[in-house]
């Protein structure tokens, strides 16, 4: 038998932070109370935040928009990297990607 829920979580957000999500909510079919159950499940999975919480520009610059020293730098990060043997095979990616998540 599932345990009783008897807690409750209160939280003020941005209106539409909130609007923005319970839209995708909705469209998934998910509850908003199952949302944060599962969001704090994953919390107690991982022993903290269920993802990095990092600050980077996921956009790559075009080389027209870097400055030669900033190219230079990127390169060599990439000639580093690929001396060093931090890479992965791309077949090997490839197939993680492909690969069914039940398996």
């Amino acid at each position: 038998m599932a345990a009783t829920k008897t807690a409750n979580v209160n939280a003020r957000i941005d209106k539409d932070i909130k609007a923005q999500a319970e839209a995708i909510l909705s469209q998934i079919g998910l509850p908003r109370s199952v949302a944060i159950d599962a969001f704090y499940r994953q919390i107690i999975i991982h022993g903290g935040m269920p993802f990095s919480l990092t600050i980077h520009d996921p956009k790559l610059p075009a080389y027209n928009e870097m400055s030669p020293a900033a190219f230079d730098r990127m390169i060599a990060t990439g000639l580093a990297q690929a001396r060093a043997d931090d890479s992965f095979d791309l077949e090997k990616v490839f197939g993680e990607l492909e690969a069914d998540p039940e398996e």
